[in-house]
């Protein structure tokens, strides 16, 4: 997901967008260990999507504490 639709969204939706990132990543994890995993790059897409998910979600915690 690109940086400019995280950022259309809000606290709570960002917040459920890392979890559902973080099970996907597992999973995937889950399927490398297992041998059943054909496109290694996957694990450093979600990995990669799951900081810009926090990063944004960060920037927003923070603006709203100033």
């Amino acid at each position: 997901m690109k940086s400019s639709e995280l950022r259309g969204k809000d606290k709570t939706a960002l917040t459920e967008e890392v979890k559902s990132l973080q099970k996907a990543h597992f999973n995937l994890r889950m399927q490398k260990a297992t041998q059943q995993l054909n496109n290694t790059s996957q694990l450093s897409v979600t990995r990669r999507s799951i900081a810009r998910a926090k990063t944004i979600l960060a920037e927003k915690l923070a603006t709203t504490k100033e």
